[in-house]
């Protein structure tokens, strides 16, 4: 008589459920974002940045990157961009800003830079990114720095909106 095939149980913790549940929700607002219009390429509200701000400070590093790439994998799959230019300026502009957000988070202190200074810490590193990848791969010119001050604004005003949503969120508690 031949042996069963070993079989493979996958146990789904806690903490897997929460980072899949905030990954879900920050997929949700991407799509959301994907479909307000706005005046420029690329000018988004950037909604689901609040998802990945509530996953750094009240879960952690590790939580805020598997949140952020998750999301930018799963919505640009639903959106059909997967290895389009536009999901690498994503990537680029998502990475740039997990590592504006690590350093900020680990390097400033707390009780003086809270969720809207991470987010607009955030917001520029991710506009930054985005402008640098434009220049060296899409659009090798110097003209697209006459981008960079719409995009600058836009990131103040997202970072600014965004970072006070997330401050409401924290104060009401939701994720605890």
């Amino acid at each position: 008589m031949p042996t069963p095939p070993p079989t493979l149980t996958l146990t789904a913790h806690a903490d897997d459920l929460r980072v899949a549940q905030l990954a879900a929700l920050a997929v949700v607002l991407s799509l959301v974002d994907a479909g307000i219009p706005t005046p420029l390429p690329g000018l988004k509200p950037g909604l689901a940045n609040i998802i990945t701000l509530l996953a750094l400070t009240r879960f952690g590093w590790r939580v805020a990157v598997s949140v952020s790439l998750m999301r930018i994998l799963a919505a640009s799959l639903l959106l059909g961009s997967l290895f389009t230019p536009g999901f690498f300026l994503s990537l680029t502009g998502g990475l740039c800003s997990l590592a504006g957000l690590g350093l900020a988070y680990r390097l400033l202190p707390r009780r003086l830079f809270g969720p809207v200074s991470l987010s607009l810490v955030a917001a520029f590193c991710h506009v930054a990114g985005q402008l640098a990848l434009a220049r060296l791969w899409l659009i090798p010119s110097d003209g697209i720095l006459y981008f960079v001050p719409p995009f600058a604004l836009a990131a103040w005003l997202t970072g600014l909106v965004n970072g006070l949503v997330c401050a409401l969120l924290l104060k009401n508690d939701p994720l605890r």
